[in-house]
């Protein structure tokens, strides 16, 4: 259901989901004086102790779904695996962003890599197995290869590397036999992501380029301005995101992932339908965040072309923080962190700490990228981090 601009101060806006990029969204919200209601599960959800309201319930539970629409003039989610039917059962009667139909074409990858080819953007060879009997017809020029399900997977989860077609019928079957994507192994020089905003009237705006390290599947550190990308390649990779989100008439913000091959070519690799952590650099490094513009795009507020203003490093802080070599919890070494100039740190308010679990992140800006990246350096040392990237 398509709705008429919702000025601040005079709309309630919901969100799908209640973790740290709910809680995120609802803060930004807040500021522009929108009134904010959040559906999930889990009474200690980080969105819902922030929101004017919370609604507890499954997200594909009538009486819930029946509140949050009607308390709310738009909704948007906060996590791709929100069901797509409950965001299409909500644009019945409130305008939704992104559509139900976007969120279930990232939500598997099948269909994802699909939707990359018929944009017109290249991603890696790649094989769909739906049965073990499909296994026989897959091409020996897709292995050694990453084999992932095609639902569910994120942060390096539902993947395994196979070397040969055994390893390929054993991860398969290691995977309990459900649909998959076999993705030819490609020699990486880098990873990247792209952030785009993009209005029910077709306009779109996008972020600087982000160069992204991972660490086991898991985002460690952003960079912006992306100190290895040429400026040929970083255009390339913003027409490839805009080209993505027109092709499906999205609306909100979408997070293109990208990997950059050692011969130089560029092909992509996911996207997200949401904020995502290699944007939280934003927060600081920008005049408007990743969050601000999803309530902008949601409501149908002008977009503004983003301004990176400093250049910004984004570490992210994991559960292993609050242990000690010796399993014991502890409070990271904040003040000392926080003496160093530039530093921004964002903790999501989650109840405990375990290894793994996103649990905050530090951005640091800086007048240069090599001051930003020498108080990170810093910065990671007195946390016990990888210091070097």
């Amino acid at each position: 259901m398509a709705s008429a601009m919702l000025l601040p101060g005079a709309a309630t806006l919901g969100v799908m989901g209640g973790g740290q990029l709910g809680r995120m969204f609802v803060h930004a919200a807040q500021s522009l004086g929108f009134r904010t209601v959040v559906l999930d599960p889990d009474a200690d959800s980080p969105a819902g102790l922030v929101a004017h309201e919370h609604v507890q319930s499954d997200y594909l539970d009538p009486a819930g779904l029946a509140r949050l629409s009607a308390v709310c003039d738009a909704i948007t989610t906060e996590f791709e695996n929100v069901p797509a039917t409950a965001l299409t059962q909500l644009a019945a009667s409130r305008a939704v962003a992104p559509a139900g139909s976007a969120v279930a074409v990232c939500q598997d990858r099948a269909d994802e890599k699909a939707h990359f080819k018929a944009s017109g953007v290249a991603c890696a060879p790649h094989a769909v197995i739906r049965s073990a009997a499909e296994l026989a017809f897959v091409p020996d020029s897709l292995l050694p290869g990453i084999l992932k399900t095609a639902r569910m997977g994120y942060d390096g989860k539902g993947q395994i590397r196979v070397r040969d077609a055994a390893e390929l019928a054993a991860g398969f079957a290691a995977l309990k036999g459900v649909p998959c994507v076999l993705e030819q192994m490609l020699p990486l020089q880098l990873e990247l992501s792209v952030i785009v905003a993009r209005g029910a009237d077709g306009a779109i705006v996008n972020f600087p380029v982000q160069q992204n390290l991972h660490r086991d599947g898991i985002l460690a550190v952003t960079e912006v301005p992306a100190p290895a990308v040429s400026a040929e390649l970083q255009a390339e990779a913003v027409a490839s995101a805009g080209r993505i989100a027109a092709s499906m008439g999205y609306v909100g913000v979408l997070c293109v992932e990208f990997f950059l091959l050692q011969d130089g070519r560029l092909v992509v690799n996911e996207m997200a339908p949401r904020p995502h952590n290699s944007g939280h650099y934003t927060m600081n490094g920008c005049d408007v965040s990743q969050f601000e513009l999803q309530v902008r795009a949601m409501a149908g507020l002008p977009l503004p072309q983003p301004r990176l203003h400093s250049p910004t490093l984004m570490l992210n802080l994991l559960g292993d923080l609050w242990f000690d070599a010796a399993g014991q919890e502890r409070t990271p070494v904040w003040d000392q962190v926080l003496a160093l100039p530039g530093t921004h740190l964002h903790l999501y308010g989650k109840q405990s700490a375990r290894p793994g679990r996103k649990m905050g992140h530090l951005n640091i800006t800086a007048a240069s990228a090599e001051a930003a990246r020498d108080v990170a350096q810093r910065a990671a040392r007195l946390l016990g981090l990888p210091a070097s990237w």
